[in-house]
């Protein structure tokens, strides 16, 4: 039996992606996603009222994925990854064997406006956002800011499969 080693985020940028080269010339990004975790707004087992929490995870594009994400990825911004878990390791400069976990990148989306990801941004918060609408232009797509991004769609995050 084979396994399946595929991974769906959607979470914002916790700050601008910077893309670097290889010495073979190839474009990469490192960046990290925060992606809030399903909770109820109820109180835990000691009577204190629940606060979402997010998980910030590692993330690494290759070519035009990083290109794109250096031009347009900056801290707050929503954004979509698919991908596959990577493990591997180094040994840091103390002679320990250090472990690391990310995902790499097979696609990476921007899932709203610049206008939307600047507001977000002047908020300072990656826990639990607000909706917001990412198209607010009346004809369902984006301003014309030169990036549009598609027809809006009413999608709660119950409807999601996983």
């Amino acid at each position: 039996m084979s396994g399946i080693n595929t991974v769906v985020l959607v979470g914002r940028l916790t700050k601008d992606v910077e893309v670097r080269k290889t010495n073979s010339g190839v474009s990469y990004a490192r960046f990290t996603v925060a992606c809030d975790r399903r909770y109820s707004g109820g109180q835990n087992a000691q009577g204190n009222s629940q606060q979402p929490t997010a998980d910030f995870i590692g993330c690494v594009a290759w070519r035009q994925s990083a290109d794109f994400l250096g031009s347009y990825g900056r801290k707050g911004t929503l954004i979509g990854v698919n991908g596959s878990i990577q493990t591997g390791s180094y040994t840091d400069r103390d002679g320990k064997k250090v472990y690391t976990t990310d995902v790499l990148c097979d696609r990476v989306q921007i899932l709203e406006s610049r206008n939307a990801s600047q507001s977000q941004t002047s908020s300072n918060s990656y826990s639990a956002p607000e909706p917001q609408d990412p198209f607010p232009a009346s004809d369902g797509f984006g301003s014309d800011d030169g990036f549009n991004t598609g027809p809006s769609f009413d999608i709660a995050s119950d409807d999601l499969p996983f």
